[in-house]
Formats: C-alpha cells, sequence, structure tokens
C-alpha cells in the first residue's frame, strides 16, 4: 500500500499513539488531518508536525462532524476514545461507554456513508475477559479468548460491543475494516504522564523524577502485564491496516512482568535509589494479562523490535527533558 497522497484522517490523532502514528504517515508521505478535541490529548504532542497536519479540536461524538471529516478520506484511522489508565477505567463507567460508543457509532456510520476505503479501529486487551486474568502467571491470551465474554471494566465492554459493529458492518456493507487489541502502549507524549488518563510506565517514571525517598506502588506490586513500545506499535497498525486481515488481531508483546519488576527497572535506569511502598487501597485491575501473538506473526509477518529496557530508557530521557512541562499534568 503506497502511502504517498493518500488523504488520511486520524481521530483522537493529539493522543500519544495517535501522534506517533501521525508523525509516521507524514514521513511516508501522506496527506494527514487530526480531529481531536483535547479531552484526552495534548496539542503539544502534534507541535513538531503541526505544519504539516491539518488540525481540527472538534468533537466526534456530534455526527456532522463525523460525517463532514471523512468525505474525500481514503483511510480513516479511530483511536478517539474516553478512556485512560486504571484509575480512570475502574472509577469512570457511564461517560466511558456513552462517550466512546457515540463516537464509534458516528465513525463507522460516517465512514459507509462515504465510502471511505479502509478503517482501523483500535480496540483493547480489556475485551479479554476477567476469568482468563485471576493468576498473575497468567498464560497468554489468544484472539479466540474474547469469548464468552467478561471484562472486567465498563471500558473493555464498550470496547468489544465496538468490535461486533465493526464486524457488523463489514459483512451487511463489505466495508473494509482492520481491528486491533492494544496490550498496554507506552512511549513519549505529554497526555502519557497525565496523572488520571496516564498509563503505570508514565506513572513510575514521573515518580522516579519527582519522588524524594518513597517510591509508591499501586496495589501489591506482584500484579503483571506486558507492555508494548510506541514505535512497535505505529510499525504493527500500519502493517495490519495494509493487509487484507479483518479479524481482530493482538498488538503487545508476550514478555510478562510484575509491576514490582517493571518500578525496578524504571528506578535502575534513573539512577536513583528508593524503597518501594506499596499502596493497597488503589485500583490495580486484573492480576495477570498478557498477549500471545501466534496469530498476528503468522497473518501479517509482525513482531515487536524493541526490548522493554530500552524503550523504558527513551521515555525516561524524553520525560527528564520535558520535566518542567509535565509536572503540573
Amino acid at each position: 500500500m503506497n502511502w504517498d497522497k493518500r488523504r488520511v484522517l486520524i481521530a483522537g490523532g493529539a493522543g500519544m499513539i495517535g501522534s506517533h502514528l501521525a508523525a509516521r504517515l507524514v514521513k511516508m508521505g501522506a496527506k494527514v488531518t487530526v480531529i481531536d478535541n483535547l479531552s484526552s490529548g495534548s496539542i503539544q504532542n502534534v507541535s513538531d508536525i503541526r505544519k504539516h497536519i491539518t488540525f481540527f479540536p472538534y468533537d466526534l461524538r456530534d455526527p456532522k462532524v463525523c460525517n463532514t471529516f471523512t468525505k474525500n478520506k481514503d483511510v480513516v484511522f479511530q483511536l478517539a476514545a474516553d478512556m485512560g489508565g486504571i484509575g480512570y477505567i475502574s472509577s469512570v463507567g457511564a461517560d466511558i461507554m456513552y462517550n466512546s460508543s457515540l463516537i464509534n457509532l458516528n465513525v463507522v456510520r460516517a465512514c459507509k456513508e462515504n465510502n471511505v476505503e479502509r478503517m482501523f479501529f483500535s480496540s483493547s486487551a480489556c475485551i479479554y475477559p476477567e476469568y482468563k486474568q485471576l493468576c498473575e502467571n497468567v498464560t497468554p491470551l489468544k484472539e479466540s479468548d474474547a469469548e464468552p465474554a467478561q471484562p472486567d471494566q465498563f471500558y473493555g465492554w464498550e470496547k468489544l460491543f465496538t468490535e461486533k459493529l465493526c464486524q457488523a458492518y463489514q459483512r451487511d456493507y463489505n466495508m473494509n475494516i482492520r481491528i486491533a487489541r492494544f496490550h498496554n502502549v507506552y512511549g513519549d507524549g505529554y497526555t502519557s504522564f497525565d496523572k488520571l488518563k496516564g498509563k503505570a510506565p508514565c506513572h513510575l517514571i514521573i515518580k522516579a523524577l519527582s519522588s524524594d525517598k518513597n517510591f509508591v506502588v499501586w496495589g501489591d506490586g506482584k500484579q503483571t502485564r506486558s507492555f508494548l513500545y510506541i514505535n512497535d506499535c505505529v510499525d504493527a497498525v500500519i502493517t495490519l491496516t495494509e493487509s487484507a486481515i479483518t479479524e481482530p488481531l493482538n498488538i503487545g508483546t508476550d514478555r510478562l512482568i510484575s509491576i514490582d519488576d517493571l518500578a525496578k527497572l524504571v528506578i535502575q535506569i534513573s539512577g536513583r535509589s528508593f524503597e518501594l511502598i506499596h499502596d493497597l487501597s488503589k485500583p490495580q485491575g486484573v492480576r495477570g494479562r498478557n498477549a500471545d501473538l501466534t496469530k498476528i506473526k503468522a497473518m501479517i509477518g509482525w513482531a515487536p523490535k524493541v526490548e522493554l529496557e530500552e524503550g523504558l530508557k527513551q521515555v525516561y530521557e524524553w520525560a527528564k527533558e520535558h520535566y518542567d512541562m509535565l509536572e503540573g499534568l
């Protein structure tokens, strides 16, 4: 697939993943439009490419906005959502389901009405059932594990609903849609370090930069996850979008690590010394979650390349350089 001169819309393109995707597609010659109401994104994330993209701070919950900006587009990446880290998605349910469902319903319908050649939807590992994630040494989750469904958060139910929405539009209207289930993507970006909506790796990096003595870890620290560096994520999104695969695929890594060990890696990178303190009052989500990558490796030939230590070091150095701006988040 040649991206040169392709007319691309990135919904939610001022978020961490969306802004990195926008930058990559600009380099590949695409004509990129970004729509983001900045409720979870930041204009600073696209500041380096602002002169190379068209940006609109509009709200995709408005169907007129979706209809207007999907016209004359070749590819639409639907990344916009009401979302955040475990502290956010465990405390907000109704707004997440309402806002994200409206956005997705509007975007899918507008892509159908405007005959968009190809659409990408960013789903989540949160769609997987809680009963398969009850122990730290969890079996990596296969795509087929999604059903029978039992996500542990409303956020996961909304994502699963939208997967089915996309599949229904594919069947009934012959739409060309790609679906990815992201597993804990991390990287540099201003909204990644938001106290409410940021994810674990970036929160831990900020703690390493700002803490005096104690280093607070949410939960008992034994809960496990796998983490994917942003550059690998963008590689996978583009490769999947270019492919003919229409079923949902995991995009993540299969390296399982405890949150305590993740914190220790960040502390080691910082060169500082801390005592780990556990806050058992904080939400910690499922006990373990890991990605099975068998399908994506076989179907599109993608596998992550960046080791966790390398990715964390890159993000730490970026955060250290931009710490004065991040301090107020």
